[in-house]
């Protein structure tokens, strides 16, 4: 078990969906402990999409370790009771528009008036400033915004719809990022401080790669090597319709590769194009459809040549790096759950129902 970190670390967590509870979730699972200010109906995450027992999955899968106090934001007397819980805590993470913490007397010019020290943390779609901060927005936006989304097409050029939220993911990377560095400031100098993550710019921040190549030569795609025109870093069909991952960059991956299927005379194409001119092309796709999916697993655990199946998410927890790792476990109710570090399995560990440490944090009960 990974040693908890931050044990000591109190957290006021304001915010909901995604973004922000996938990020208190890391925090917690290092040791913090995670305070959930919710509504008196709680996380809209808990009443959307397929639920477990009457609560919604996302809810379930991104809150374990956490606490929960319900209360109505909009009566004075429950801010206040927030307010006067804010000594004892080190951090706080919102995700309401901008403007909505100051209209509650919960922004961080007030809170730090009370506690100077504070660490407070803001989760917004385009900042807390200019024309776009109002908007509403998600992760499509942020990913379409950034010039990610346009990194997933089809062969035809239509951007393919992700049936993953990563733009949001990548901004809960950055707010833990962001509170550990606060933290650590903190720690030095004895200050706290007040950061506000744009998920806009933090998936424009992956792009700059992509950018310096387009302004030295055009390209549209980042780096040529790894958007699938080589023949040794791709994508291929097998047999049965499945695929397989092949990123053999390096020549003694790609040589091993075909020194084990009796290619030797692939060798000196390794960084050729993958097109249909080129032979060795076509003897790649064709020598990968003439085994099975089940075939090249085998192949891709006893050679070493940087190939990996392309699994299903039905076939993660079946596949031997996770079952060796424990990153996939199941809780005492047998509910799947992932590790959000190394050796953090945390099993035993649920997520909260409404308001069920209210008593405990405003009440003292």
């Amino acid at each position: 078990m990974i040693e908890k970190l931050l044990e000591g670390i109190r957290i006021l967590d304001f915010t909901n969906y995604l973004p922000g509870p996938y990020a208190t979730q890391r925090l917690a699972d290092l040791g913090a402990e995670v305070i959930k200010v919710e509504p008196l109906a709680g996380d809209p995450a808990r009443h959307t999409g397929i639920k477990r027992e009457g609560t919604g999955v996302v809810y379930l899968a991104n809150n374990r370790g956490k606490m929960s106090v319900s209360v109505d934001l909009k009566k004075e007397e429950d801010r206040g009771e927030i307010l006067n819980l804010v000594e004892g805590f080190d951090v706080i993470i919102e995700s309401f528009r901008p403007g909505i913490m100051s209209r509650f007397g919960l922004d961080y010019e007030t809170v730090k008036l009370r506690k100077p020290d504070i660490i407070y943390c803001s989760i917004t779609g385009y900042g807390n400033n200019g024309n776009w901060s109002k908007l509403g927005s998600h992760d499509i936006n942020y990913m379409a915004l950034s010039g990610l989304l346009a990194q997933l097409k089809d062969r035809s050029g239509r951007p393919i719809h992700p049936s993953i939220t990563i733009a949001d993911y990548f901004g809960s990377m950055a707010v833990c990022e962001m509170v550990l560095a606060l933290l650590l400031k903190k720690e030095r100098a004895g200050r706290g401080g007040y950061h506000s993550i744009s998920l806009t710019d933090v998936a424009i921040s992956l792009m700059g790669t992509h950018l310096s190549i387009h302004q030295e030569v055009g390209e549209e795609q980042g780096i040529t090597l790894l958007n699938g025109e080589l023949i040794s870093y791709g994508i291929y069909e097998t047999k049965n319709g499945r695929y397989m991952a092949l990123g053999a960059l390096e020549y003694k991956f790609w040589q091993n590769f075909c020194e084990a299927v009796d290619r030797e005379e692939w060798l000196g194409a390794h960084f050729s194009i993958r097109r249909n001119s080129n032979p060795v092309a076509q003897g790649v796709e064709e020598l990968f459809a003439s085994r099975t999916f089940e075939e090249w697993t085998t192949f891709s655990q006893e050679v070493d040549c940087c190939l990996t199946p392309v699994l299903e998410v039905g076939e993660l927890s079946r596949y031997p790096y996770f079952m060796e790792n424990n990153s996939i476990f199941q809780d005492k109710a047998g509910n799947v759950k992932v590790a959000m570090h190394g050796g953090s399995s945390n099993g035993n560990l649920h997520a909260p129902t409404v308001g069920e440490h209210t008593a405990k944090w405003l009440y003292k009960l």
